[in-house]
C-alpha cells in the first residue's frame, strides 16, 4: 500500500468513527420519551458486553468445561452479591484449578 492510499484509509475511518458518534446528536435534539427506545438503549453496553465476555469465557481456557464452571460460580457469586473484583479473580481462580486438574 502506498503512503497515499494508507491516509485514505485513515481519513476514511476517522469520518466513519466521529459519523457515528455525531449523528446521533446531531439528529436527536431533546429527551427521548419512547419507553421501548429508552430501554433498549439502556440495555446495549450490557448485551455488547455480554457478547463479547461469554465466548472468550469458553474459548480462552484449555478446557470449555473449566471455563463454563468458571462462568456458574461467577454467575452465583455476583447473584449472592459480590463485587465486581471479587468475581472476577474467583472465576480467574476457578478456571486455574480447573485447568490444573484437567490438564494433568
Amino acid at each position: 500500500m502506498e503512503k497515499r492510499e494508507i491516509i485514505i484509509c485513515i481519513l476514511l475511518a476517522i469520518v466513519t468513527t466521529n459519523l457515528i458518534r455525531l449523528l446521533p446528536m446531531i439528529l436527536i435534539k431533546g429527551q427521548i420519551k419512547n419507553v421501548f427506545l429508552r430501554s433498549f438503549l439502556y440495555y446495549v453496553p450490557y448485551v455488547t458486553l455480554a457478547v463479547m465476555t461469554f465466548p472468550a469465557i469458553i474459548d480462552t481456557t484449555l478446557s470449555p468445561i473449566s471455563g463454563l464452571v468458571a462462568l456458574a460460580v461467577g454467575i452465583v457469586a455476583a447473584w449472592r452479591g459480590a463485587g465486581l473484583f471479587p468475581v472476577a479473580i474467583i472465576c480467574c481462580a476457578i478456571a486455574y484449578l480447573m485447568d490444573s486438574l484437567i490438564g494433568a
